[in-house]
């Protein structure tokens, strides 16, 4: 009978390629966002492309961002409501639901909400492009796609995200106010006073920088893995870009989640 020999070493082998993997990869994440940023600032600047986009990532993500907020906001209210009475603190619903939604919330929601609308999309856009060869006929016309396709993007989350998660912040408020005041008879003037007293201008500038933060990852994670999309082992053609629309929604997900917690450590 053959013996199979066991290397003791190929586990940790294995788990150091693949953390050289992953810093590479975070490496060429960080490269093509840069070089994305410098193309937002070159001259002439690609004004209607930014604005084409923030209607696509911006106005047409309108809608879900207040049916998600709105809910959001009622059930937060409801969920808060029953644990504020064992202890007697109704009182304080408004300013609870209010630093849970601006905080935390509101930022992570929008963007796992535009992870899904329009995250994918341009994945998958990006990566039709890569494969049909449409991005090298613009090497060929001397017109750079960086920035041409990646920095308008860039651009216009900038913009997008604080504008969206702002108004999930006030609909979200919203929805509270209909489940506390409206369904479960708080006085309206202690649900706005305490809100008024307890939130303060640091909380909402935290939720705005998350949200900037946010926009950054989501498009950048987005664009590189449909840019990209050729380079991929898994598959090529139309299973490579299937590919590369879903690792974009999961990996921004998760970059989301992880930044969140980072970045919460550094705001409190």
């Amino acid at each position: 009978m053959d013996k199979v020999s066991i290397n003791p070493l190929g586990g940790v082998s294995a788990l150091g390629r693949a953390i050289i993997h992953l810093i590479q990869e975070l490496g060429a994440v960080f490269v093509f966002f840069l070089s994305g940023v410098r193309h937002i600032l070159a001259w002439p600047p690609e004004v209607s492309k930014a604005v084409h986009q923030v209607y696509f990532i911006g106005v047409k993500s309108v809608f879900v961002i207040l049916l998600v907020g709105l809910f959001t906001g009622m059930v937060l209210g409801l969920q808060l409501y029953y644990t504020l009475v064992k202890f007697g603190s109704e009182g304080v619903l408004g300013a609870g639901v209010a630093l849970s939604i601006i905080r935390e919330l509101g930022p992570v929601l929008t963007a796992i909400m535009i992870i899904g609308r329009a995250g994918s999309a341009m994945a998958a856009e990006i990566g039709i492009m890569r494969i049909t060869e449409q991005i090298d006929a613009l090497f060929t016309m001397d017109i750079n796609p960086i920035r041409y396709l990646i920095s308008p993007r860039i651009l216009a989350s900038l913009i997008s995200f604080p504008l969206l998660t702002a108004l999930f912040d006030v609909v979200g408020i919203i929805g509270g106010y209909l489940t506390g005041v409206i369904l479960l008879g708080i006085n309206p003037g202690v649900f706005f006073s305490r809100m008024e007293s307890l939130v303060v201008v640091a909380d909402v500038t935290g939720g705005f920088v998350k949200a900037l933060f946010f926009g950054i990852i989501v498009v950048t994670i987005c664009c590189y893995q449909g840019f990209y999309v050729h380079q991929r082992a898994g598959g090529h053609g139309a299973k490579g870009v299937s590919l590369a629309t879903t690792s974009a929604v999961v990996l921004s997900s998760v970059a989301v989640l992880i930044s969140d917690y980072v970045l919460t450590s550094f705001l409190l």
